[in-house]
């Protein structure tokens, strides 16, 4: 009798779901496929240099795992699948200076991309990237 007691609730807290839960939970599913989608994104660009593990290849490449560059310099990071990077840059306390191309990205792959990266390996973004804010970006 109590399974049904409690069947009978969930179904009615179910049935009494506002458009906007429905909407929380889309928007859930919507930053999943983002996750995968940049991983896809990832792999096809990214993982030849920063390597699957994201730990990067010392002294050459720097690591995207628990940078502290990523989390310090959401713009810089942006900028740099946008538009490439150039000169010195320091992560987690050691120098680099390699140059890495624009990857030809649209601002929707920047965006997948830059979330999977800021939400894999020990980095967490609370602040989802944009298609918008990336379109933003200017040299």
């Amino acid at each position: 009798m109590k399974n049904i007691s409690f069947i009978l609730c969930l179904l009615i807290f179910i049935c009494s779901c506002n458009s906007s839960d429905k909407k929380i939970a889309e928007n859930l599913i919507s930053v999943r496929q983002d996750f995968s989608e940049g991983k896809e994104i990832y792999n096809d660009f990214c993982i030849q240099c920063h390597m699957p593990n994201g730990e990067g290849v010392p002294k050459t490449f720097p690591p995207l795992a628990n940078s502290d560059y990523l989390k310090n310099n959401r713009i810089k990071s942006i900028k740099a699948i946008k538009y490439g990077l150039s000169g010195e840059i320091t992560v987690n306390g050691v120098k680099y200076n390699t140059t890495m191309a624009a990857q030809g990205l649209s601002d929707k792959e920047i965006a997948s991309v830059m979330n999977y990266i800021t939400n894999s390996w020990g980095n967490k973004n609370n602040s989802l990237i944009t298609e918008e804010e990336v379109s933003k970006i200017e040299r």
